[in-house]
């Protein structure tokens, strides 16, 4: 069996961290068998070159290797791609084809980004692995292929069997033994190590000095969270490398090259499991607000026609006393029409009694304020929402936080608002 180090210089893997050496002797340890293998990470950890290491090390090493990425194959052929198909079995096939499955027989498939696979494909791949058969697209007989399968992938694999779009029986046979390779970030004495050798591998390839980093940039390479793990490291090391004329690298100069962690002042909407929030929630959240205070005003104006014509403004305000609390507090406004006439709503801890109201202007009002729920109703969602924006910031006193909390909807959403409608 061949040591850790000497696997390492064979496949060119850079890194001294002793979870990124147990990964390894994992590999070689379960290479010799034909159990399946699930490799798991973020996007561009270098899951490829654990089933290259599986499939060297194995007794099939000397029948095909292949690699497919199930997430770039369109769901209407990767039943074809993979599986084969029959002379006529679809528009466009035009003779029979081999897939992978029956290409690779005897060999190793590398599945990345299995996560990625619809769900139809998902038990055409779960009777692969049970027994070893599949069928043809456009065929009924049964074929059988004897292949290793290695797959990766960046999916949270539980998160999608919760949602339903990942098939749990199949994640167990292919998790037989499963190997999880770090994000750079948890691997922090290697980043320097991994950027001097693609420092190095650039300098060779361009024909130019190998770019140093100063101490200062190096803290800063270390401290970064790298996010694109080494595919990015890699990239960033390249484009110093072509760009700067200066081969030694201060902390300025790498800085310019770094995507930035924060490039947005605005607050993140989050939320659960971390991810970025649905406006739609949101919307929702404020359009109900929204229709149910104009429900409450149609109601208050409906009370204060029915205190004119009746001129029973004790009982009826006593009935209606919790609307006007839920709608003005426990002070009370004013409210008053176009036409300057006002109704003033008494605060809950003084005395009712109102001055009688002479029947004259009692029927010009009756229309009057029928016109003016007609004309309420009529409103658009835009002006209510203004209004509604502008009395919670007046009584939270210009604060934005308190006021998004009162209207149920994020600080981001309220500062998108303040600055749409200029308020």
């Amino acid at each position: 069996m061949e040591s850790t180090q000497s696997i390492k210089q064979r496949f060119e893997i850079i890194g001294n961290d002793t979870k990124l050496n147990r990964a390894i002797e994992k590999a070689i340890q379960v290479a010799p068998t034909d159990i399946s293998v699930l490799v798991t990470g973020e996007s561009g950890v270098g899951k490829e070159s654990i089933p290259k290491i599986i499939h060297s090390l194995s007794h099939r090493k000397h029948a095909k290797y292949i690699a497919v990425n199930c997430g770039a194959i369109p769901e209407g052929t990767i039943d074809s791609e993979l599986f084969g198909h029959e002379k006529g079995a679809f528009t466009g096939a035009t003779s029979t084809r081999n897939g992978y499955f029956e290409v690779a027989n005897g060999g190793t498939i590398f599945l990345d980004e299995v996560g990625e696979l619809p769900l139809t494909t998902q038990v055409r791949l779960l009777r692969v692995l049970e027994n070893g058969e599949f069928l043809k697209v456009g065929s009924s007989q049964v074929q059988k292929t004897d292949v290793r399968i290695v797959a990766a992938t960046n999916v949270q694999i539980f998160e999608a069997i919760k949602k339903e779009k990942f098939r749990e029986d199949l994640y167990y046979r292919l998790s037989t033994v499963e190997i999880n390779i770090l994000p750079l970030r948890e691997r922090q004495n290697d980043i320097h190590l991994l950027f001097r050798k693609f420092a190095s591998d650039f300098g060779l390839k361009y024909k130019m000095p190998t770019i140093r980093l100063e101490d200062a940039a190096t803290d800063l390479l270390l401290k970064y969270r790298w996010p694109g793990n080494i595919r990015q490291l890699r990239n960033i090391a390249e484009q110093v490398s072509v760009l700067e004329e200066k081969r030694n690298i201060s902390a300025f100069t790498l800085n310019g090259y770094l995507p930035s962690a924060s490039s947005s002042n605005l607050p993140a909407v989050i939320g659960n499991g971390g991810k970025e929030g649905d406006f739609s929630n949101e919307r929702e959240i404020l359009y109900k607000v929204l229709f149910d205070m104009k429900g409450d005003l149609h109601d208050l104006k409906k009370l204060t026609l029915e205190l004119l014509k009746n001129n029973d403004t004790k009982k009826v305000q006593e009935d209606n006393e919790n609307l006007i609390r839920k709608i003005y507090g426990a002070d009370g406004e004013e409210i008053s029409d176009e036409s300057g006439s006002s109704l003033e709503v008494l605060r809950l801890t003084e005395t009712r009694n109102i001055e009688p109201v002479t029947q004259t202007p009692i029927v010009e009002d009756k229309y009057h304020f029928a016109e003016e729920i007609e004309e309420e109703e009529t409103l658009s969602l835009q002006d209510k929402e203004i209004e509604l924006i502008k009395k919670s910031l007046k009584r939270n006193r210009g604060k934005r936080k308190a006021a998004a909390s009162e209207l149920g909807i994020s600080e981001r959403t309220l500062y998108r608002k303040i600055k749409q409608y200029d308020l």
